[in-house]
């Protein structure tokens, strides 16, 4: 692509446009995972949806890969590519709340932690994420699992409406009311349908929970792990938490003695009565010796960024998922066996629970399918030194497949990695027919094909 085609791309935009040869190319170009290194032609940081419908346009008629990028989490770095064009909304992040209707709609490049801040002002919120620097966006089109899952819902599930650019660059509303079939698809589907400006979600009264985190050294795997799945199968949908395989975090509340060492987490919060909060997080100090405890009433907010600080940009990143039944007596000796190896301190394998509200919901309502499940296992491989990169990749794999002999068949899709597209069907199961013909209708030419690939059908 020559410098004078994406000039004249230049002269229909008014964001900018970053090349090579500008300052800030190399930080422009950069993507969450520190192992992604493509150097696209430009990253066009959009301005407003014009900006999108022309680069959609540009990059179609002139063949051109195109990468979209909300927040930039994606671990296969599906928020860039080589050679190709960025539509990058970094400088898109505004959320409006409407208390009179209680939703919030979000621009394309809002993260949880911009979310939450804007709807914790009204004393309200929706299933976000558990990282404040995930993008709205890529979360949402994904699923959306989040601390409130199982009592509202996941994140698509409380979508309302989305505008899209599709690949014919024409401005779409997507709604049950308008383009309900790309609704349908963009709640679960990724950003195969085109690219989405901004989001309108349902809000819920959320606004001080009662909760935070509760370590054990990982000998106590099997209490606790019988314990979340016990009280998950009959706990009020208020209590959203998960359990976690991690190196003892170096935080003020767990010994240094135990920082490095393999332990077990119960994270989350309780979003019922306050005089009730202490009441259900008791089992979980009980149940085993504490390593370490931080729990007690906390602003909203403050629970969906306990983590940031500790997982910055530009860490080493490969990830893998499986949608489990149950967890399972044999799933969690899976979880111990693979814990004593937790590569680094920044590495989350994660149970989160997805009954309750998750599972009210018909699997052929939205094109997320796995309702059924009670647990989304993620295993979040992250780490510093790119010397690692082997062993902790393996690692990764290994207790993947060791968890896959209990897989519900799929995974959730925003923790799938880039050699994961051969599972695509399995991961949309029944869904995948509806989802290729919508793909057909909306981008027949598979424009939007840099993520986890859902092909036009014939």
């Amino acid at each position: 692509m020559n410098s004078s085609s994406l000039q004249s791309l230049q002269e229909k935009v008014r964001g900018p446009l970053i090349t090579a040869d500008h300052a800030g190319y190399d930080t422009a170009r950069a993507v969450y995972n520190g192992m992604i290194n493509k150097r696209p032609a430009a990253v066009l940081q959009v301005s407003q949806v014009a900006d999108v419908m022309a680069a959609v346009n540009f990059a179609r008629d002139a063949g051109m890969d195109v990468a979209l990028r909300g927040g930039g989490h994606s671990a296969p770095g599906f928020g860039t590519c080589e050679g190709g064009l960025v539509i990058d909304f970094v400088n898109r992040r505004g959320v409006r709340v409407d208390p009179s209707t209680v939703t919030a709609r979000a621009e394309a490049g809002a993260t949880w932690a911009d979310f939450n801040h804007a709807t914790n002002a009204f004393g309200l919120a929706t299933t976000g994420g558990i990282i404040g620097s995930t993008g709205v966006t890529g979360l949402t089109l994904g699923g959306g699992i989040g601390y409130l899952a199982r009592k509202y819902g996941l994140s698509c599930d409380n979508l309302t409406s989305a505008d899209v650019v599709t690949a014919d660059g024409k401005f779409r509303i997507a709604s049950a009311t308008e383009n309900d079939d790309l609704f349908w698809a963009l709640r679960g589907g990724t950003g195969n349908f085109g690219v989405v400006t901004s989001l309108e979600f349902d809000l819920h009264p959320v606004d001080v929970i009662y909760g935070g985190v509760v370590i054990y050294l990982l000998e106590h795997a099997e209490a606790v792990g019988q314990l979340y799945r016990e009280t998950l199968a009959s706990a009020p949908e208020d209590l959203g938490i998960f359990l976690g395989v991690h190196q003892g975090p170096e935080v003020p509340f767990l010994p240094a003695e135990h920082h490095g060492r393999p332990v077990v987490v119960i994270v989350g919060g309780w979003t019922g009565p306050q005089d009730e909060g202490a009441r259900q997080w008791q089992p979980f100090l009980d149940v085993a010796p504490v390593a370490g405890s931080f729990v007690g009433p906390l602003p909203y907010p403050v629970l969906n960024t306990l983590f940031d600080e500790s997982l910055p940009k530009g860490l080493q990143a490969y990830w893998k998922a499986e949608f489990l039944p149950t967890m399972s007596d044999e799933v969690i000796k899976v979880a111990k066996q693979f814990g004593e190896g937790v590569p680094s301190q920044q590495t989350a394998n994660h149970f989160y629970a997805i009954n309750g509200a998750v599972q009210r919901v018909p699997k052929d309502a939205t094109a997320f399918p796995y309702r059924d499940a009670d647990i989304a296992a993620v295993i979040a491989g992250m780490w510093e030194d790119p010397a690692d990169n082997d062993a902790n990749v393996k690692w990764v794999r290994d207790y993947s497949a060791g968890l896959h002999a209990y897989s519900a068949g799929g995974a959730y899709i925003n923790f799938m990695d880039a050699d994961d597209q051969s599972r695509i069907k399995d991961n949309y199961a029944g869904n995948y027919g509806r989802l290729a013909s919508i793909k057909a209708k909306y981008d027949p030419d598979n424009l939007f094909h840099i993520n986890q690939n859902i092909r036009p059908a014939a």
